[in-house]
């Protein structure tokens, strides 16, 4: 039996700036509604992985989400380059040989879109490891893709992120060493890990001993229980503990609300005065 323990006290006391995740959120309504129902529900911010079906979407396409964001009046705090066929299995395109033009030509876009709605903070998922490419190739091709991102991104004054993912086995980034050697090797000032503190559990990695060790270079936070990425509160990982301890060590970004939940108060765990 899984042991819930209640949280609103824990919570209360983290002085936290949060950011729905609209792409795993709010899924029974249409994407272009769901920036409108996370301002209704009290939160400021709201973050998306790739919105799109393809790397490069149509002018109109890009205009309908960039004014769904604007008309909400939240701002848009994160969002992930292209990833590929995420329902079918991709998990991004960087190391992904065969397709650097499409990874290159989804970096415009995703800077373009930056540019208008302001934001900073952009996810480049690193990509499975796929038959007959060599591991050495695929992570060569990595660090050029991760160059070029970095590169572009600094021009808005943005952070490029690099994230341990579970679930995926092909998938060759799963611990915060994995990540921050990647990082190291680019050897991009602006290129951070971003420590979903849910993948790096599930992932056996030591949260508590990550934030010791490295809060103040996260590039972003974000956080699902497990297990079964619910809200917080549902699962064991001490949340509100490690939150806490990042705050403590440095980290003063958004903490991505990046869990599964389809019930009718999918934010029934935050009291609505600390949404904003």
């Amino acid at each position: 039996m899984i042991s819930i323990s209640p949280i609103r006290e824990p919570y209360s006391a983290v002085m936290t700036s949060y950011t729905v995740n609209a792409s795993i959120l709010l899924t029974d309504l249409p994407l272009l509604q769901r920036p409108a129902a996370v301002a209704a529900a009290g939160f400021t911010a709201v973050e998306f992985w790739w919105p799109f079906a393809v790397a490069v979407p149509t002018d109109p396409e890009i205009d309908a989400f960039v004014a769904a964001i604007s008309d909400a009046g939240v701002q848009l705090s994160g969002l992930n380059f292209f990833a590929g066929n995420m329902p079918a299995g991709d998990r991004g395109l960087v190391s992904w040989v065969g397709r650097e033009s499409e990874f290159r030509d989804n970096v415009e876009v995703v800077a373009g879109i930056g540019e208008r709605l302001g934001c900073r903070g952009f996810n480049a998922l690193y990509g499975l490891r796929t038959d007959g490419v060599a591991p050495e190739a695929a992570d060569d091709l990595a660090v050029e893709n991760l160059r070029r991102a970095a590169d572009r991104i600094a021009r808005l004054g943005g952070t490029v992120f690099l994230e341990p993912v579970s679930g995926a086995p092909a998938y060759p980034v799963k611990t915060a060493a994995d990540a921050l050697g990647v990082i190291e090797d680019v050897g991009a000032d602006n290129l951070k890990l971003l420590a979903d503190f849910y993948h790096l559990a599930t992932n056996g990695d030591d949260v508590a001993a990550v934030i010791a060790d490295h809060a103040a270079e996260f590039g972003h936070v974000q956080i699902a229980d497990a297990p079964g990425r619910g809200q917080p509160g549902t699962g064991r990982l001490p949340l509100a503990d490690w939150l806490a301890a990042a705050t403590a060590g440095g980290y003063d970004g958004y903490v991505g609300l990046e869990y599964s939940d389809t019930s009718d108060n999918p934010f029934g765990w935050l009291p609505r005065t600390e949404r904003a």
